[in-house]
């Protein structure tokens, strides 16, 4: 069901209406609330509460409200009715009353009766949906469509969509105020991190429905992708399993996935969206393969609990979380999620120089297949020219300076320090056998 109320009173009966909310204001904050125009600037004024107005109840207000009651838009109507002393302005009860028995939707038209509804309320799952309609290259009305279908029947759903005005990050501390009892974020990679990381310890449980080009967090968690991933990722939610993982700060911003610096960042720079609508993820080894004939060498700096090493890199990624698909991430052949430490990898230079001189490229994609075979059977790859470590911080800085992507999305350049913050997040996630129970 969607997550909005609507509320209704005539004139004698406002002040009762206010008071009742006002009584009930923590359950009423975690619904979208509608009203005719003038009860809508008392419950207002009264609560402070943020009130949708539609027109008053004798310009059609109420009709209003009936039509989004019709559209399958309205949870629950409170109208609180004056039996012995309405007035001829004042809206009739009979086409609301109508409306909601067709369609099934409670009507309350005293205290007693809002009181019944609030009840049922309080024990009902709310849940805010950011939701990217145009990530990946689905049709965005069919996918929340489904969406809403899935999920309606199991909790209290309430829909933002991003714009280019109103970003996911906004529009996550817009749902945190209202006290959810879990958040789903649906779209690419970046849309999931934005959310997730805006969840940073406020231990509202994260739901994931993914419909990007990667989709890499939803597969390091073991979220089902296969055929049907919307249907797949929502009985997960439904199902109601959820565990605790890491996440980390990289420069002050959030990051659930992992940092690459120089050639991961220039994969990702390359790879436009124009390709990825194209080619999908293979628009990332399309990338990759051309930037293995441009990437150079740099010098590194690296701190690490107050130590500083020196190291001349290809690559170097920081993963909190990774699927086995992050290849250069595998230094160890897995990445753990909740260990309350970073996976670091770094890529150096052949300590054979003639083999890096005869075929650079070769060398490369061989470390890359020893790399994602490792990370399928989660073994190291044991490689000479790959260094891997796990710290709780750490700090990089390069020379040249270096181009930095985290999670998907470039931040701009090297010097980097990012920091694990254990426990930082509660997802959805599958049964322990890999599916949903």
């Amino acid at each position: 069901m969607t997550a909005t109320l609507a509320l209704i009173a005539h004139d004698r009966k406002k002040d009762e209406l206010v008071d009742f909310v006002l009584q009930y204001q923590a359950i009423f904050s975690r619904y979208r609330l509608i009203a005719t125009e003038t009860t809508g600037q008392q419950i207002q004024q009264g609560t402070n509460l943020p009130i949708e107005q539609m027109l008053s109840g004798q310009q059609g207000g109420d009709i209003q409200i009936a039509a989004q009651v019709a559209e399958g838009e309205v949870l629950a109507v409170i109208f609180l009715i004056d039996p012995l002393f309405s007035k001829l302005h004042e809206p009739d009860i009979q086409v609301l009353q109508r409306i909601c028995a067709i369609h099934n939707v409670p009507l309350a038209i005293n205290i007693a009766t809002a009181e019944a509804i609030l009840e049922k309320l309080r024990h009902s799952r709310v849940a805010h949906l950011i939701f990217n309609p145009v990530a990946g290259s689905g049709n965005g009305n069919q996918d929340l469509s489904l969406i809403r279908q899935l999920l309606k029947p199991h909790m209290h759903l309430r829909v933002y969509q991003t714009t280019a005005d109103e970003s996911a990050e906004e529009l996550t501390i817009k749902a945190i105020e209202t006290h959810p009892d879990l958040i789903i974020a649906s779209g690419g990679d970046g849309t999931i991190s934005a959310v997730a990381g805006t969840l940073i310890g406020t231990q509202i449980p994260l739901g994931i429905i993914p419909r990007g080009t990667a989709n890499a967090f939803a597969v390091a968690l073991g979220i089902p992708l296969a055929l049907t991933p919307i249907r797949s990722a929502c009985q997960v939610i439904i199902n109601g399993n959820t565990r605790v993982v890491d996440a980390a700060y990289c420069n002050q911003k959030p990051m659930i996935l992992l940092a690459g610096i120089g050639y991961e960042a220039e994969t990702i720079d390359k790879a436009s969206r124009d390709m990825k609508e194209q080619w999908g993820a293979l628009a990332y080894l399309i990338a990759g393969w051309k930037q293995l004939n441009e990437q150079q060498l740099f010098e590194a700096e690296i701190e690490i609990d107050h130590e500083v090493y020196q190291l001349t890199c290809a690559a170097i990624t920081i993963a909190n979380a990774a699927p086995p698909t992050s290849i250069l991430a595998q230094g160890k052949g897995e990445v753990i999620f909740d260990d309350h430490l970073l996976d670091v990898t770094i890529g150096t230079i052949n300590t054979n120089p003639q083999q890096l001189v005869n075929n650079p490229k070769l060398q490369a994609v061989t470390t890359m297949i020893n790399m994602l075979g490792a990370a399928l059977i989660k073994t190291s790859p044991d490689l000479p020219n790959v260094y891997h470590l796990r710290t709780s911080k750490i700090k990089v800085t390069a020379n040249p300076p270096q181009k930095i992507v985290v999670d998907g999305e470039m931040i701009g350049t090297t010097p980097v320090e990012i920091e694990c913050i254990p426990d930082g997040l509660t997802v959805f996630v599958p049964g322990n056998n890999g599916s949903p129970k």
